[in-house]
Parts: structure tokens; sequence; C-alpha cells
């Protein structure tokens, strides 16, 4: 249990990290938009080879394609509350919510799968650690950044990502405590949910952001993350 307690706190510490650095200081405008870009490169490539390829290969197309409408439909629907609140309390304190969402939904999957490995005797790699960073880093730095320039303060923002940390890493442990009894079309739907949620999330909301803020250098920017990605998800 501790060694899953222990790679579930690394796989989530990007989150809080992103926060603490969007704090630091105000970044261009520029450079937040690349960091949008290549973590959505990173996120697809994620999506592309680890969530969609290894959930059909362990358990098929049929309870991966369910998972996917499923976690697309939660996003799109929580997305939607989170606006509709927004409105009526003036929109400023949801700016950056989506990401945080996002991350949240596709969290929680990824580290029970996470976890079922851990159990199942599956070693960690480092470029597999590696890649979890560059996925997540962009996603909490992106946020932290949009909801500063929303007014929301230091505090309530590095404690939003913190929680979202939380449990994320605690899903790691929820997975090993599982994995006897979590089937293989559990483990795929739930590789499935966390795609279905990150696809809605980056058409919707850190793809538009990257092209808004870097303007025409968004696109290579999402080229190398995603290059960069898919090259440690081989390497692991």
């Amino acid at each position: 249990m501790l060694e899953s307690l222990l790679w579930g706190v690394v796989g989530a510490a990007p989150l809080v990290i992103g926060a603490v650095l969007a704090g630091l200081r105000r970044w261009p405008d520029r450079l937040i938009g690349v960091v949008l870009g290549f973590g959505a490169g990173a996120l697809i490539a994620s999506i592309a080879f680890e969530l969609w390829e290894d959930g059909l290969d362990a358990g098929g197309p049929v309870p991966l394609a369910i998972g996917v409408a499923l976690g697309a439909a939660v996003y799109f629907t929580a997305d939607r509350l989170v606006e509709r609140r927004a409105k009526r309390a003036g929109g400023a304190a949801a700016a950056g919510v989506p990401l945080a969402l996002g991350a949240l939904l596709d969290g929680i999957p990824e580290q029970l799968v996470l976890g079922f490995g851990l159990a199942d005797g599956q070693g960690v790699s480092i470029a597999l650690v590696v890649a979890i960073f560059v996925s997540n880093l962009p996603e909490s730095v992106g946020s932290s950044a949009d909801l500063l320039d929303g007014g929301v303060k230091k505090r309530s923002v590095l404690g939003i990502w913190s929680a979202v940390a939380v449990v994320c890493a605690l899903s790691t442990v929820a997975g090993w405590a599982l994995a006897d009894v979590a089937t293989v079309g559990v483990r795929t739907g739930l590789s499935g949910f966390a795609a279905g949620a990150l696809l809605v999330m980056l058409v919707d909301s850190m793809v538009p952001e990257a092209q808004t803020r870097a303007k025409d250098v968004a696109g290579v920017a999402t080229v190398l993350g995603f290059a960069l990605a898919a090259g440690l998800g081989t390497m692991s």
C-alpha cells in the first residue's frame, strides 16, 4: 500500500507544482499559451497510446467505447453546471475551472489504473513518471493562470489544485486495494472514461485557450508535446 501511495503522490505532484509556478509571478500570455499547447499535445499522445490503445488491447472495443461515452458525458455535464454557476457569480471565479475539472476526471481513473498495475506486480518506469509530469504540469499551470487572472486568490488556487492532487493520489491507493475485484472490463472502461473526459476538455477548453494566448506558435507547441509524450510512452 505504501508503494501505491508513493506513486500516487508522484503522479499528482505536478498538479500542485503547476499551481505554485503560476502563483510565483504573472507569466506572459504567449508563454502560457505555449505551455497549454505543449500539454495538449502530450494529452493527445496519452489518449492515443495509453488510454485507448492499452484499453483496446486489454478489454476490447465495447467497454472502452462505453467508458469514452460516459467520460465525455460526465465532463460535458459538469462543465455546463460550472458555467451556469459562474454566470450567477459574475463569471470571474470560473476562469480555469474546466482544466481543473478535466484533470480531476482524467486523474481519478488514470491513477486507479496505475494502482491496479502496482497491485498486479507491474513496475513503474522512469519514462512513465516523466510522461505524467509532461501531461499534468501544463494543465495546472494554465488553469491556475486563468484562475488568477479571473481574480481568484493565490491561496484558493493552491487549495483547488491541492484538493485535486489529494483525490488523484488516493485514487492510486484505491486502485491497489480494489485490484482483486476489478474486472478487465471495468479497468478498460475506466481508461475509456479518462479518454472521453480529456477529449471534450481538449476541444472545448485547452486547445482554444492555447490558440488564443500563443497565436501562431500554438500548433508547433502541440506537436512538440505530442512527440515527446509519444516517445516517452513507447519507452515505458
